[in-house]
């Protein structure tokens, strides 16, 4: 029994969605190393690669990304020390940086 390569074609072509003025990216090869994460790194990555600027910089406070992303404030903080120590992220209060890619742990 063969099977069909997969359509490449949208499911839904009249709902494709378009980029807004602001947009955000993460690196694909994330994808390969979300196996290595706790979820709360995870949810701390995702804000911070939604929160920064074109140099991958963003200013929010422990307080806020712990409000908006649903963790406690330690949660945040210990998150934070895991991406630190996996190469992700660099920080210096209260400024967090997101590595390239090249950067990441192996």
């Amino acid at each position: 029994m063969s099977h069909k390569a997969p359509d490449h074609e949208p499911v839904s072509p009249e709902r494709v969605r378009a980029l807004p003025k602001h947009f955000a990216w993460m690196d694909h090869r994330l994808r390969d190393l979300l196996h290595r994460l706790t979820l709360e790194e995870i949810a701390l990555l995702l804000f911070l690669h939604l929160a920064a600027d074109k140099s991958g910089c963003s200013f929010w406070a422990d307080s806020t990304i712990a409000r908006k992303i649903g963790l406690r404030e330690g949660e945040v903080v210990r998150a934070r020390q895991g991406l630190l120590q996996k190469g992700f992220v660099a920080y210096r209060y209260p400024l967090h940086q997101i590595l390239p890619a090249e950067e990441w742990s192996p």
